[in-house]
């Protein structure tokens, strides 16, 4: 069953689903400013700071939320085990995958991402409302373990076995730019692999076949290990998720770049 869902498919549903809008969090005006000018109908709220990371630090600017936490979060906003959850955004599903990665990761094994999210929604002409509705308590129960997760040093080690893909722009990998973290550079052995090039134009997602080609180009095949990374392992949940269209498991490295570059005594490598 595919993890993506096409807007008009989801508009068959209406409130069948459980609707969260993950707008916001890393660029561009705060997610909650740009949810009440409008977004999907029944949608809530979902923030990626609050709800879907522990506060930064060592760990990276987006570490894993503890079970606890996230669990009520999702109760909060209404996320039930039997009752499919969609979520989206309007980045190109940046950061929805990390939403659909953490729902994931937590247990929830019906989740699905709005494929080009809330401007493939609007360019349908379908309804964008103001009103904020309130969700009746849900029973979701976190259990961690869905998806799998790299540590520092599994990173490090897998960039040597595998393949790393490093989910940042091209000029972040190469230590050109570096406009958030205090280190430029990638882990040593890591494969450039931009998540923009997983979607088009307007923000939905190659075909599985495209994609399939992409990360065979990059070294991806049949049976090899693969993890991603990024800053703070938003969008590597991103390329977690290109790789599951492709039909490629993949792990996520959570702390990512910004977990990295806290440990001074961790290589950097710049090309």
């Amino acid at each position: 069953m595919s993890p993506l869902i096409t807007p008009a498919e989801l508009a068959e549903l209406g409130d069948a689903v459980t609707l969260l809008d993950v707008r916001g969090g890393i660029s561009g005006p705060p997610g909650i400013d740009r949810y009440r000018e409008g977004h999907l109908p029944g949608a809530l709220f979902c923030d990626l700071d609050a709800d879907l990371a522990a506060a930064p630090g060592a760990g990276g600017r987006h570490p894993l939320p503890s079970a606890e936490h996230f669990q009520n979060a999702m109760r909060r906003l209404g996320v039930t085990r039997g009752k499919t959850v969609v979520v989206y955004d309007d980045a190109g599903s940046t950061i929805a995958a990390r939403a659909w990665w953490n729902l994931r990761y937590f247990g929830h094994d019906q989740v699905k991402v709005l494929d080009g999210g809330l401007p493939a929604w609007d360019a349908l002409g379908l309804p964008i409302v103001k009103d904020e509705p309130t969700a009746s308590p849900g029973d979701f129960t976190a259990v961690p373990g869905g998806m799998p997760v790299l540590t520092a040093d599994e990173a490090a080690s897998l960039a040597n076995t595998g393949v790393l893909l490093d989910a940042r722009s091209a000029e972040r990998y190469r230590g050109e730019v570096e406009p958030i973290d205090p280190v430029a550079g990638h882990i040593p052995g890591a494969v450039s692999a931009p998540t923009t090039d997983n979607v088009t134009a307007d923000g939905r997602f190659l075909a599985a076949s495209d994609l399939d080609a992409r990360f065979t180009a990059l070294g991806v095949t049949d049976g090899t290990p693969v993890g991603a990374y990024c800053g703070s392992g938003v969008t590597a949940a991103h390329e977690v998720l290109a790789l599951n269209l492709a039909g490629y498991p993949a792990a996520l490295y959570v702390g990512s770049w910004s977990n990295w570059v806290a440990n001074p005594t961790h290589p950097i490598a710049t090309a």
